[in-house]
């Protein structure tokens, strides 16, 4: 089945060896894999699709109050057997503070998604063939940190009993945290573990780290995760073992766009073709140049007979 006929001019007939293949199944799996550049519309819709069942699925989880003031119990116990229970100190440092806990409260609620927005914009602006791998990674890391919130419901420091800590959303009645003062009812108040807030602040830090090439901009990339980390335990919202949860959920992130594309998504080529084209023609065989192999037709053993000069007489 493999073999073709191929007729020669003067008349003998070659079989030419052609390998049989089937490709289908590796195209299938490499067009997914392959970078190309992302279609606006798709992404809004499949970001605000995301952040919509995000939310739906994490305020779903049911509020077990006991076991996640048992598990907070059991992580402040953690933490002091460990010498690193550092959280209600510094609560209470900047809490002292006024318009510097102010700041901090307005930086839990409002820099956790305008960073991370604008870091996706200038993905998909600067970086369109490295976009759906880094997009990719954090919307990995978010999806199994809703595992950890259904499995291990967790009570931030603010609402633990017996302890300490300040609402510094309450106390100093600023627009902060979505699980504190009017907007409580609105979000899950026992799902602190892992931090996504520590998540995303390090995808993006990483992000920028990676593919940006001005210096300062490198700099900012480093100190956001860091002052990320500061806010939320200084507005008691998480533990710092919150925060290794959502580092752990960001590796687990990362081995998916590892697995799937191959290598890790700044290694993949910056731009991509706006749309994929039809491979244009080859320009035509020159006279006395070899046919390709393959099946030939009458017409064509005619047409390229036409074509060889014929040797004059005498």
């Amino acid at each position: 089945m493999g073999d073709t006929t191929v007729t020669t001019l003067d008349g003998r007939q070659e079989a030419v060896l052609h390998p049989v293949a089937d490709e289908t199944g590796r195209t299938f799996l490499r067009r997914p894999r392959t970078p190309r550049r992302p279609r606006l519309w798709f992404e809004i819709l499949l970001i605000a699709v995301s952040y919509w069942t995000y939310s739906l699925v994490r305020n779903a989880v049911p509020e077990q109050r006991a076991e996640a003031l048992r598990n907070a119990d059991w992580i402040w116990r953690l933490e002091n057997q460990l010498g690193t229970a550092f959280e209600e100190s510094v609560n209470h440092a900047v809490n002292s503070v006024t318009w510097l806990v102010v700041g901090m409260n307005y930086y839990y609620a409002t820099l956790h998604f305008v960073v991370t927005l604008g870091v996706l914009v200038w993905l998909y602006r600067s970086h369109p063939g490295r976009y759906a791998a880094t997009r990719t990674v954090l919307f990995a890391t978010t999806g199994v940190a809703l595992v950890g919130y259904y499995l291990y419901p967790l009570a931030p420091p603010r609402l633990m009993n017996g302890q300490d800590f300040i609402d510094t959303v309450v106390v100093h009645q600023t627009w902060g945290s979505m699980a504190s003062g009017d907007l409580k009812n609105m979000s899950n108040q026992y799902a602190a573990m892992p931090s996504m807030h520590m998540g995303w602040s390090v995808w993006c830090g990483l992000t920028l780290f990676a593919l940006a090439t001005v210096p300062w901009v490198r700099v900012l990339a480093l100190v956001y995760p860091a002052a990320t980390l500061v806010v939320i335990v200084a507005t008691a919202n998480h533990f710092w073992l919150d925060a290794v949860g959502g580092v752990l959920c960001l590796a687990f992130g990362y081995g998916v766009a590892l697995l799937w594309y191959g290598r890790r998504p700044s290694a993949l080529p910056r731009r991509v073709p706006d749309a994929e084209q039809p491979a244009a023609a080859g320009p035509m065989p020159d006279a006395g140049q070899p046919v390709p192999a393959g099946p030939v037709s009458g017409a064509e053993q005619q047409a390229v007979a036409a074509s060889i000069p014929v040797p004059k007489q005498g």
